[in-house]
């Protein structure tokens, strides 16, 4: 069970940097929201994965450590702000500059200028 979980969070973080290197936006937003997968994926299995412990105090003896729990709820939020925040980045760009590559090559500016 635990080489399939480092599996999935090895192929996301793989995924995830391939994407971030693309040259357009919208594969830099997945990117960054398939490696947010991942650490949200590695935060919880730093809690130790337990199986029949309980979640709430008074229902049993042993718990689960609820650290890695909300620190995965802390990054879920922050990741979709995140993600909301370079989609309008994005967006702007593409207004900006006429195209959505991610280094601004060849705008509407720069273009006009080279004919």
């Amino acid at each position: 069970m635990e080489l399939l979980y480092a599996s999935c969070v090895g192929v996301l973080v793989t995924c995830g940097v391939y994407l971030i290197l693309r040259a357009r936006t919208f594969p830099v937003v997945l990117g960054l929201t398939m490696l947010s997968y991942a650490v949200n994926l590695f935060l919880f299995s730093a809690g130790r994965l337990t199986i029949n412990k309980a979640v709430v105090l008074g229902t049993g003896t042993d718990y689960a450590d609820p650290l890695p729990q909300a620190l995965v709820l802390t990054a879920i939020v922050i990741g979709f702000a995140m993600t909301a925040f370079v989609v309008i980045l994005a967006i702007r760009g593409r207004a900006d500059l006429g195209n959505d590559h991610v280094d601004g090559h060849l705008g509407k500016i720069e273009h006009k200028e080279h004919k």
